[in-house]
């Protein structure tokens, strides 16, 4: 089992030692060369050890986990980022599809957090930093932009990431265990998560399941077509139907959405 070379990094020393006790009883593959008390110790750290991994404090004096990783000329390392969080943290985290840990860290939380790291390590050296600099460039950007209309999503796909602005979906379709998704200004995309993920991670960002197997954009509604359920017309001109259960709950979003 390779080594992952490992960095920690916390204000709180018992939050230190705790941490790197959980790692040493259930994270045999896990090495801590050092641990760091402030984001300027981290990233002389970081230059000099060249980790595998980082477990990083966010709300730290000073210089943030955030500050730091923003002044790195590259991040060639996995990132845990390890907190306690704002509702609005937690969104961030989900979009950008990094990885989290609340503080007390669970022991079993952990061990799927470090089981994860290795395998993103055990791909291919090129798409595995190319898909972890989208992911932290995302989740910094989202950090920065509380408006629905300024965020962005990461979507899983076979190869990798893609960063998307989440204005720009106009809908989702279920394909069994996948999700496509369909865009203003460009060519579909085939996710590998299954639509019911999407509709909690975009319900607080205008979407609603119309149907089991659509998930729409409330902004790119722009027309309503009567039924049994009915249909809605979109901005690129694509039908979708309206399950009779949905048809009440999607008139209630549009009458909060759209003055009637």
């Amino acid at each position: 089992m390779p080594i992952i070379k490992t960095i920690l990094v916390d204000d709180e020393p018992r939050g230190l030692k705790s941490l790197q006790k959980l790692l040493q009883f259930h994270c045999p593959a896990v090495e801590v060369i050092s641990c760091c008390s402030s984001a300027t110790e981290a990233k002389n750290e970081i230059f000099e050890l060249h980790p595998d991994l980082v477990f990083l404090d966010i709300a730290m004096p000073g210089k943030t986990g955030l500050d730091m990783l923003a002044e790195l000329p590259e991040v060639n390392f996995e990132v845990i980022f390890v907190t306690a969080y704002s509702d609005y943290m937690t969104q961030a985290f989900h979009f950008s599809a990094v990885d989290y840990l609340l503080k007390p860290v669970d022991e079993d939380l952990l061990i799927q957090a470090v089981s994860r790291v290795e395998k993103k390590l055990d791909r291919n050296e090129n798409d595995y930093v190319t898909t972890k600099k989208d992911q932290l460039e995302t989740f910094l950007y989202n950090m920065q932009h509380a408006s629905v209309n300024q965020k962005k999503l990461c979507i899983p796909s076979i190869t990798g990431f893609e960063v998307i602005e989440i204005a720009d979906i106009i809908y989702c379709e279920a394909s069994a265990n996948y999700t496509n998704f369909y865009f203003t200004n460009r060519s579909p995309i085939c996710a590998s998560k299954q639509i019911h993920e999407y509709e909690q991670l975009l319900s607080d960002c205008n979407f609603i399941r119309t149907h089991k197997s659509f998930l729409v954009n409330l902004q790119h509604i722009k027309e309503y077509v009567r039924g049994e359920g009915g249909s809605l017309i979109l901005s690129n001109g694509s039908e979708v139907e309206v399950s009779r259960r949905k048809k009440d709950w999607l008139m209630t979003k549009m009458k909060s959405f759209y003055k009637f």
